[in-house]
């Protein structure tokens, strides 16, 4: 009896074209999560019509579809997180950075699956509001900080994991503008004493958004409707210890622009943690953080692992990457001028301009995709455009 074979790996676009079945066993979706599964089926297709390359030596010919470009799509992120990183290193301080991570309760996850647009805005505007607060009292620092925060909604088992990374700068500017105040070294904030802080700005806001009638109760929470029931809701909520937790903190640029680069264009699953499909079951790998992280492998029917995926879908047009205080859009490159001026710092340099796929590829990979892989000397040039023609792979009606 020969060896068992071995499982073929998968990409999600593949369980999304073949488990259609199972998404219609989920929930209602939203246009969202529509409009997020049809490009990812889609992605790298005929359905998004593409291009014909040829060589200029042997005549050798390919054809190339076009990306979905979606922000849930796995394979569509790198581009996009290299031209956002490219952007940022302008905006870096040759200072310290710390790390600082908002996790919100689960008790509020199934009143965040009706309402991801509030709870997911309330957790931008608590913890940066507590971070900036922190900044400008006296005792702290006295002045402006700079954030980017970052939202994830997973954990590694794609459940609801509702958590706002905060790169935040070793310093703020004086409110007037004369000076720079550093951080001490290594130590920016108590994170204790930022908790009971955060709790309060997030569950004032939630009852602000109840009393001017925009959440929606359904479900799990139709119950919370009633003025009573909510108030004992965020009653329970304050009597409950939240947490905020600081990481290590960065070096200087270098390490800060590595670390976004990891964490800002993720998406909740990338292809390469998935193991196999077979018989309708994903099999996926995940860290166990309680366990040391050890490496674990998991397995879903599909229609729960897709269901656990569309969790994390953002609301159409949800900015998950925002900048604040000298980082915010309005008046960034004169503070940030006056900071390296304090700071006698050079200038930055001028960003370069936008990579191709290509380039990009051959910088990050080594991989040289305009090159004919047939006769492996000569290029590859576009000789023809291929307009969508497929039918849709992927459809809920």
């Amino acid at each position: 009896m020969g060896p068992a074979p071995t499982a073929r790996r998968v990409e999600l676009a593949e369980i999304v074209r073949t488990q259609a079945g199972a998404v219609r066993q989920a929930a209602r979706l939203t246009r969202g999560q529509h409009r997020a599964l049809r490009a990812i089926a889609a992605c790298r297709t005929a359905a998004l019509g593409g291009h014909t390359e040829a060589c200029d030596v042997c005549g050798a010919t390919r054809i190339a579809y076009n990306s979905c470009r979606n922000r849930h799509c796995p394979k569509c992120q790198t581009l996009a997180k290299e031209r956002w990183l490219a952007a940022r290193r302008a905006d870096l301080l040759p200072i310290e950075y710390f790390h600082v991570v908002f996790p919100l309760p689960h008790a509020l996850n199934p009143l965040a699956q009706g309402n991801p647009r509030v709870l997911y805005t309330l957790l931008f505007a608590a913890a940066t509001e507590t971070l900036a607060a922190f900044g400008d009292d006296p005792r702290h620092l006295g002045g402006r900080l700079g954030i980017v925060a970052i939202l994830h909604t997973w954990g590694q088992t794609l459940v609801q994991h509702l958590h706002l990374h905060c790169v935040v700068t070793g310093g703020a500017l004086a409110r007037d503008g004369s000076r720079w105040l550093p951080a001490k070294r290594g130590f920016l904030f108590p994170v204790r004493a930022l908790a009971p802080v955060f709790r309060a700005k997030y569950l004032e806001g939630l009852q602000r958004a109840f009393d001017r009638g925009a959440l929606r109760f359904a479900g799990s929470v139709a119950g919370l409707a009633e003025p009573t029931t909510f108030a004992a809701f965020l009653a329970t909520l304050r009597a409950t210890d939240w947490v905020v937790y600081a990481k290590p903190p960065f070096g200087g640029p270098a390490q800060v622009l590595e670390y976004l680069g990891r964490y800002t264009h993720r998406v909740a699953i990338s292809n390469d943690r998935l193991v196999s499909l077979a018989d309708g079951i994903i099999r996926f790998r995940w860290k166990d953080y309680a366990r040391g992280n050890r490496v674990k492998t998991m397995a879903l029917p599909a229609a729960e692992f897709l269901a656990r995926f569309l969790l994390h879908v953002l609301p159409d047009g949800f900015v998950r990457i925002r900048h604040f205080g000298l980082l915010a859009n309005r008046g960034r490159t004169a503070k940030l001028a006056r900071c390296r001026e304090l700071l006698a710092a050079r200038p930055p340099e001028a960003p370069p301009p936008p990579e191709t796929v290509a380039a990009l590829l051959l910088r990050l990979a080594g991989v040289d995709i305009s090159r004919c892989p047939v006769c492996r000397t000569g290029r590859l040039h576009i000789v023809g455009l291929l307009q969508p023609h497929a039918p849709p792979v992927w459809d809920t009606s």
